[in-house]
């Protein structure tokens, strides 16, 4: 009975060795006749060739435009047909290459150092997968004929449209080539108005860094954000070496939560005020940090100007400090137009060294880009503006403070104010107040800004009470 217990467990043994046995030998045959089938053909690709020792053909090569990064994830622009001679119109491999790597997660868009890529107006659109980067090191041209450029084509040069997570970086330049733009007769270029391309726009984007890299010579703006969020800016240089009338260098439009540090931002030439702001910050922004930058020669950094043809203009929570600002128009200001509705809000300027500033702090409730400009009542509301620690020369006015009757500025702290007129210039004009309302604290220099702010502002606050800042 014992041994019949055990006789199906010996049967099943049995069967599997012969089973495994069976199965090995017909692997066995399987590789033998696939690699006899791999020697027929490289057989009859020897034949072919008449290269009796050539080894059997890999796979078939992928297409110079074809999809797939190297292991790294890179997508060099070159193995989508980019030239880079300066001179072939390169925009078409620059998309497909854009496009190829917006589908992978963290890949690399490659532009090869010491080469010069023509781009024609292009936009880059996303969304991509995430941790996108731009990675140039050569330079990028813009078409340098304003012929070349149609009228649907003149709001920027390089435009990023929803993208996020992404980042430019690399020790290249891109160069509006923007001197044909400066000097243009508008009279015979009809169709371009006074609208000049922006060098590189990120619209509707979020979580944006651009670092290291070079922008000169833009046509009008050289970075623009607008509508975006979440952006940094990292030692970046922006320049021109020749006169751009009304270039900014960074503008900021409806954009928030922006840090701008450790940027060298001007024109390049010594007593030339025809370059725009430095920086811009326009209606729509909060919660901006800008440090650590060189500014000049140009406008200085602005907020502003608000509130044109009666709009609403709402800017809040601005840190501006540790900054350079030599041979500037203004240093920093807040400019505003008459009639315009809204609010400037909790704003610090601090640590602000200056040397030959025409003006170095400017409010200006009565802004106006034109000889004569209409007296409107209404204003852009502006309060709680900081300025600590302005110190250096100026050579015109060390202080100018235009305020509206109607809504004057409140909340306005002038603390450690030292500045001296510049030994380079004369005709100096003293401070200028009018209805501003705040405190000072001393050092005071020149002595004339200790009287500068009025303190009794409680039937001030009466008057303006009802002004509805909700709007904002």
């Amino acid at each position: 009975m014992k041994g019949k217990r055990h006789f199906p467990l010996l049967a099943f043994v049995v069967f599997t060795v012969i089973f495994f046995l069976t199965f090995s030998m017909q692997v066995i045959d399987a590789r033998k006749h696939h690699h006899h089938r791999k020697k027929g053909k490289s057989h009859k690709h020897q034949k072919s060739n008449g290269a009796a020792n050539s080894p059997a053909p890999g796979p078939a090569p992928l297409p110079s435009y074809g999809f797939h990064p190297n292991s790294s994830g890179i997508f060099n622009v070159l193995s989508f047909g980019a030239k880079g001679d300066g001179g072939a119109d390169d925009s078409k491999a620059f998309l497909a290459a854009w496009k190829a790597a917006c589908n992978v997660p963290g890949a690399t868009v490659e532009i090869p150092a010491e080469l010069k890529f023509l781009v024609k107006p292009i936009t880059f659109q996303g969304p991509c997968m995430p941790n996108l980067s731009f990675q140039i090191d050569g330079t990028l041209l813009a078409p340098p004929k304003i012929s070349s450029w149609t009228k649907y084509s003149l709001f920027q040069w390089i435009n990023f449209k929803w993208v996020h997570n992404f980042t430019i970086q690399g020790n290249g330049a891109v160069d509006g080539q923007g001197s044909s733009w400066w000097k243009a007769n508008s009279k015979k270029f009809k169709h371009i108005s006074n609208m000049k391309p922006t060098a590189i726009r990120f619209y509707a984007s979020y979580n944006v860094t651009v670092r290291d890299i070079e922008i000169t010579n833009s046509p009008q703006c050289h970075l623009k954000f607008d509508s975006s969020s979440g952006i940094k800016v990292d030692n970046v240089t922006i320049s021109s070496p020749e006169s751009s009338p009304n270039t900014d260098g960074i503008h900021l439009q409806n954009t928030q939560d922006v840090e701008i540090k450790y940027s060298n931002i001007g024109c390049g030439l010594r007593d030339l005020w025809g370059w725009d702001d430095c920086v811009s910050i326009q209606t729509g922004c909060s919660n901006i940090h800008i440090h650590h930058i060189d500014c000049g020669p140009g406008h200085g950094i602005s907020i502003g100007g608000l509130g044109k043809d009666k709009s609403i203009g709402c800017v809040s929570d601005i840190i501006v400090e540790e900054i350079s600002l030599q041979n500037t128009l203004a240093g920093v200001r807040i400019k505003t137009w008459q009639g315009g509705m809204g609010s400037v809000k909790n704003v610090t300027f601090s640590n602000i060294q200056v040397a030959d500033v025409k003006v170095p702090m400017i409010i200006d409730q009565f802004y106006c880009d034109k000889n004569i400009c209409k007296n409107q009542t209404g204003a852009v509301a502006i309060s709680g503006v900081k300025y600590d620690q302005i110190i250096g020369t100026y050579s015109a006015q060390p202080v100018h403070l235009a305020c509206s009757s109607d809504i004057p500025c409140t909340d306005v702290d002038l603390i450690d104010i030292q500045l001296k007129p510049s030994m380079r210039y004369g005709g100096f004009q003293p401070a200028l107040c009018w209805n501003s309302y705040g405190k000072s604290q001393a050092p005071l220099l020149p002595s004339s800004i200790d009287s500068c702010l009025r303190r009794d502002h409680g039937s001030l606050v009466k008057r303006i009470a009802g002004f509805p800042e909700h709007i904002c």
